[in-house]
């Protein structure tokens, strides 16, 4: 009896282990109560704290501080891709005129794969018009092939990931000193259900 006795109490415990594993809290379940938010600024800025904080001086970290001016309005979620575009980027038309520098974009977008990135040129049909828009990710284009591009034609939007813009930037293929616009795809989530800004090679 003192055997029988000693092995429930210890069936009782592993189910009860059981149970607690299968409550643990998924990332999804987390995500359908909370509404995706518009990016702030102040966001981006915790996160370059939090990214260099460790790595640099008080004086340096300083200096990454961006003031809210160098910030347009954050999509409220109630536009379209394109509908956004052209309420911060009113005089769209006229900068794509003045535009001739080679190896350089007006805007540049920034999100986590190329498949995004894909979706997101599509989306801006209505809002581009009749500009060149540069794919810059990595998925079937080599780098080579991007800068021969950059080198002999203008183009006005360049869309593609954190990586291979990094790539083009320090290769001095891409330069961005006539970049008006940095559009980053904050809200998007991967099939992980991670944003760009999760990821921690970005």
């Amino acid at each position: 009896p003192t055997e029988c006795f000693l092995s429930q109490p210890e069936e009782k415990q592993e189910s009860t282990v059981k149970a607690k594993r299968r409550k643990k809290k998924k990332i999804s379940d987390v995500l359908q109560k909370s509404a995706p938010k518009p990016g702030a600024p102040a966001d981006l800025q915790n996160l370059l704290t939090q990214h260099f904080g460790e790595n640099r001086s008080v004086i340096e970290i300083e200096e990454l501080k961006l003031s809210d001016s160098c910030f347009l309005p954050a999509n409220d979620l109630t536009h379209s891709f394109s509908s956004y575009l052209k309420e911060i980027c009113p005089k769209w038309a006229k900068l794509r005129r003045s535009h001739t520098e080679k190896k350089s974009v007006v805007m540049l977008v920034l999100c986590s794969s190329a498949l995004r990135s894909l979706e997101l040129i599509k989306s801006m049909m209505a809002f581009k018009g009749d500009c060149r828009v540069l794919k810059l990710f990595a998925k079937h284009i080599k780098i080579k092939e991007q800068m021969n591009m950059l080198e002999k034609g203008v183009f006005h939007i360049g869309v593609g990931t954190p990586g291979r813009v990094k790539a083009l930037v320090e290769q001095d293929a891409l330069c961005l000193n006539s970049t008006k616009y940095m559009i980053l795809d904050w809200n998007w989530r991967d099939q992980k259900l991670r944003r760009m800004m999760d990821i921690p090679e970005v």
